[in-house]
């Protein structure tokens, strides 16, 4: 069993690097694609099998009850996003935005970057983490300048800086966390070791401790996308190709808050360190009341879901932040939502922005009567990411706000005013959208629903019934995170 794990968690990091090899070498779209789909898939079934056997913790990767959530729904999303980039690729290649040389380069960085992301997820040593996120940012900042116009290259060097900040601060944080454990543990790979941290965190020295969480919170709290460190993501989201849109929201900004709730623990096995948990809340409760409020003022679809994400990241770490059994499996619960139907609703924007010839709201009216099928798409997933019942996002908001009024009443009234806020504006941009008399372009475009109605789907099912093994492994998990 355990040379079974060993080679599943093989097959998760491999597999996208002998992908990504061969697919810079492939001229032909068709076969680039469907190798990005078969790449993806395969990777996919190896993380489903890390469910039942976890292979035995090596020096630098491991696998857990934390991490696995996050390998699967990496790779799930990795892969439901390839088979929704076959067919939106090729309408770039067909109207000339993008040249088969980027579409090899494309195809060979959609690979490197779950590559990057599933050993930061797998690392057992924290110097590896950061390289690993350091190499999915790097990564997706020239996925997002892909198409080269002016806009995009702008939107990938701001990317490009804000990130580097953010993960030199990070990085910095890092240092000292290991400082603070060699004292302990002794010098070299036992002081990297997430296992060791977390084992002989009582004896670090609590003000090296203090100073490394500002840091890893600000450095790797820009890369999840937290107000005020968040100017980078509706730029990324609004140029770069749209599969990539939905990787960002959906996966990479998961990473980072892995980083984050990792660091966590460590902190809170620390009885002199502070608390981690009010910055968290702060953060989070900030982020959602900023994108909440900016939400009436985005004229592009794109932007407009890229700041929805903001306030959802920010409802995941105000979660994690106010701790405790339930609001940390509401946490999880709604980072697993918000991974699923933000995504869906991306590749309903994506498709919907080929057919119109545009991503400005104003241009893309009477979507219901023009491209019905992708109207309801987008009608459904924004219903969902809006947490109306009986759909998931809606069962984790009531645990959130539920576990949230039961201890501070007044953070609740402030995160349920955010997310009414919220509501109306997505309310008023989708009726823009979907009704009235149809506007702009009408463009024929190779429509992918399999992907939506996968994703969808799921988000209702979870919404309705959550099976017991999913509950107690979540159970498990929100009770390690203290």
């Amino acid at each position: 069993m355990n040379a079974l794990a060993s080679h599943a968690l093989g097959g998760v990091l491999l597999i996208p690097v002998l992908a990504a090899a061969v697919l810079t070498l492939v001229p032909s779209y068709r076969l680039a694609a469907r190798i990005n789909v078969a790449a993806s898939f395969a990777a996919l079934l190896c993380a489903l099998a890390l469910i039942g056997h976890r292979p035995p913790p090596g020096t630098f990767l491991f696998v857990d009850d934390l991490n696995v959530v996050f390998l699967v729904l990496n790779c799930f999303v990795g892969f439901t996003a390839s088979v929704f980039s076959a067919g939106y690729i090729r309408h770039e290649l067909e109207t000339g935005r993008l040249t088969p040389f980027y579409l090899r380069f494309y195809h060979a960085m959609y690979q490197v970057m779950l590559f990057g992301m599933s050993l930061a997820l797998a690392a057992q040593n924290i110097g590896v983490m950061w390289v690993a996120i350091e190499l999915a940012t790097l990564s997706t900042v020239m996925m997002v300048g892909l198409y080269r116009t002016h806009e995009a290259i702008e939107a990938a060097w701001k990317y490009f800086i804000l990130a580097s900040v953010g993960i030199a601060l990070a990085l910095f944080g890092t240092i000292l966390v290991y400082l603070a454990a060699q004292a302990a543990v002794g010098p070299g790979l036992p002081a990297m070791s997430w296992l060791q941290l977390v084992a002989h965190a009582r004896s670090f020295d609590p003000a090296l401790l203090d100073l490394a969480f500002v840091f890893l919170l600000l450095g790797y709290g820009t890369k999840v996308g937290l107000v005020p460190l968040h100017a980078w993501l509706p730029d990324a989201h609004a140029e770069g190709p749209t599969p990539i849109s939905a990787v960002l929201s959906g996966l990479l900004l998961n990473v980072a808050l892995y980083a984050l709730l990792r660091f966590k623990v460590v902190m809170a096995a620390n009885p002199g360190a502070i608390p981690p948990g009010p910055l968290l809340v702060t953060m989070g409760l900030v982020s959602v009341l900023f994108a909440a409020f900016m939400l009436y003022r985005r004229r592009d679809i794109k932007r407009l879901f890229a700041y929805s994400s903001i306030e959802h990241m920010g409802i995941i770490t105000f979660a994690f932040g106010m701790g405790g059994p339930l609001a940390n499996f509401a946490g999880l619960l709604h980072m697993t939502m918000h991974s699923l139907t933000k995504s869906a609703i991306f590749y309903s924007v994506g498709q919907t922005s080929q057919a119109k010839g545009t991503q400005k709201l104003e241009e893309m009216g009477g979507l219901s009567v023009t491209h019905p099928g992708l109207a309801w798409g987008l009608v459904i997933g924004v219903v969902a990411i809006l947490g109306v019942p009986p759909m998931g996002v809606f069962m984790s908001e009531f645990l959130v706000i539920s576990s949230t009024f039961a201890r501070a009443p007044l953070l609740a009234v402030a995160l349920v005013l955010g997310l009414l806020v919220a509501f109306g504006a997505l309310v008023l941009r989708l009726q823009q959208v979907v009704f009235g008399a149809p506007k702009g372009q009408v463009r024929p475009v190779h429509t992918t629903y399999v992907p939506i109605v996968m994703h969808l789907a799921l988000v209702l099912i979870a919404g309705i019934y959550l099976p017991p093994m999913i509950v107690t492994w979540f159970q498990n998990v929100a009770r390690s995170l203290g």
